[in-house]
């Protein structure tokens, strides 16, 4: 079967860095820009102001920033939208195709975790943190455990339901959570989740509050595991 050039995709993405018609080329011009990636992350559970998309970011300035939205928008894989009243502000959120890169994202980061350069003690943000839970739970170990998470990291809320061997999260605080995990950082929630420290350790120096049913957040600790580094 022969293939015409096609042309239309280069009016829409100008500026092409392979002469590659492999996916992964394409993939790489739509994302792999510096904090393309990370932006669609931050993205991936719900709409976020400039403002806040910056501040989980900490390394990102303001003008790289606004050329990358423009850019990943360009791209269609975001676009701006405006809230209804009473927030009346302006929103970037993930197209529903920008949403289906989530698979590709968390196997990344997961092939990348084995890496021993990974340093699971820096920096994450709330939409990484989640992600991140969906990345390294293992499979089998759920069993029959169902319940609502209420999870705040700092000004971030998220509601993530437990069940059926997956994790489904979304943005906002759930009204009657079953269990609540509240930190200003991520730290006190990854040392428990990977580090496996008791979460009580964690409380009692401040770092971390655990609310509801305690033995629940007890077994949904023991769902995930960090993969084995490399050789």
């Amino acid at each position: 079967m022969k293939l015409d050039k096609v042309t239309e995709p280069e009016k829409r993405v100008p500026k092409r860095w392979y002469d590659d018609a492999c996916g992964t080329a394409l993939a790489l011009e739509l994302v792999g820009e510096r904090w393309s990636l990370l932006i669609v992350r931050e993205l991936m559970y719900g709409p976020r102001r400039f403002g806040e998309i910056k501040a989980a970011l900490p390394g990102i300035s303001a003008n790289v920033l606004t050329q990358r939205l423009e850019s990943l928008e360009e791209a269609a894989i975001l676009l701006r939208r405006k809230l209804p009243p009473p927030a009346n502000v302006q929103v970037y959120d993930l197209t529903a195709w920008g949403c289906e890169s989530e698979p590709a994202i968390m196997a990344l980061g997961k092939w990348a975790t084995r890496s021993p350069l990974h340093d699971p003690t820096s920096y994450m943000s709330g939409a990484s943190l989640m992600m991140s839970m969906r990345t390294l739970l293992v499979p089998g170990r759920m069993g029959d455990l169902a319940f609502t998470l209420g999870l705040r990291l700092g000004a971030d809320h998220f509601t993530a339901t437990i069940g059926g061997e997956d994790i489904v999260v979304a943005r906002g605080m759930a009204e009657a959570p079953d269990v609540t995990i509240e930190a200003e950082t991520a730290f006190p929630i990854l040392a428990v989740l990977y580090g496996k420290l008791p979460p009580e350790a964690i409380e009692a120096e401040g770092g971390l509050r655990i609310g509801g049913e305690r033995d629940l957040a007890a077994r949904f600790a023991g769902l995930f595991e960090l993969p084995a580094k490399i050789a």
